[in-house]
């Protein structure tokens, strides 16, 4: 074989193998490229995740303040009563009654309109009862259904205030007495004709920390 020949045989072995390291090199090449690509993917959701959370996290933040803001102003300038109860909250405000009446009293409706924002502002879809009750004076059936009444009359007047999550109502008569023999004109029987919130929350993160609050 002369010269010529040995060079084009040569040339013909080695292409085929130059081939199969340009081909190899090419995947490496465009593999790592796709790894790039792939992490700096997965780096930017990492990131926007993490500011989304970051901002909802501020969200709850403003919220919640605001939520203890509101609670707080209940208890200075209205003498509520905050009670953390398993499923929800208690508030006892200062919205009584006169003697053997069932009707809700003009210096009761600012205490009231500010109740019916916090509860639609902070409790929405929650369940609201408002439990009425009565001084010892008279039969049990009678102040039953005098407590209940009560409750009724606050309900209608949360609702005309735009409340409009589910309200119920009970009446629970001469129990749970505040002060306990005060009738009629005595001393502290006023605390015993009253109305009381119990707030049913539905799992609401600021629900949840605003029972925990002192």
């Amino acid at each position: 074989m002369n010269a010529k020949l040995k060079t084009v045989a040569i040339v013909a072995l080695v292409a085929p193998a130059m081939a199969a390291c340009a081909s190899k090199g090419f995947v490496r090449e465009n593999l790592a490229q796709g790894l790039a690509a792939q992490r700096a993917y997965t780096d930017s959701s990492v990131t926007t995740e993490r500011t989304a959370r970051v901002a909802a996290d501020s969200s709850l933040t403003i919220d919640v303040a605001s939520l203890r803001t509101n609670l707080d102003s209940l208890r200075t300038e209205f003498g509520a009563k905050i009670t953390a109860l398993e499923s929800g909250l208690q508030f006892a405000l200062p919205v009584h009654f006169a003697f053997d009446d069932a009707t809700v009293r003009d210096e009761d409706h600012a205490a009231l309109d500010r109740f019916a924002k916090v509860a639609q502002k902070y409790y929405p879809g929650s369940t609201i009862t408002v439990e009425g009750f009565a001084d010892p004076a008279g039969s049990t059936r009678y102040n039953v259904k005098l407590s209940q009444q009560r409750a009724d009359a606050v309900k209608g007047y949360l609702q005309s205030q735009g409340l409009t999550d589910e309200v119920r109502t009970v009446g629970y008569g001469k129990t749970r007495l505040v002060v306990p023999g005060a009738q009629k004109d005595a001393p502290g029987a006023e605390q015993n004709r009253r109305v009381v919130f119990v707030i049913e929350n539905k799992g609401d993160v600021t629900a949840t920390t605003a029972s925990t609050m002192q």
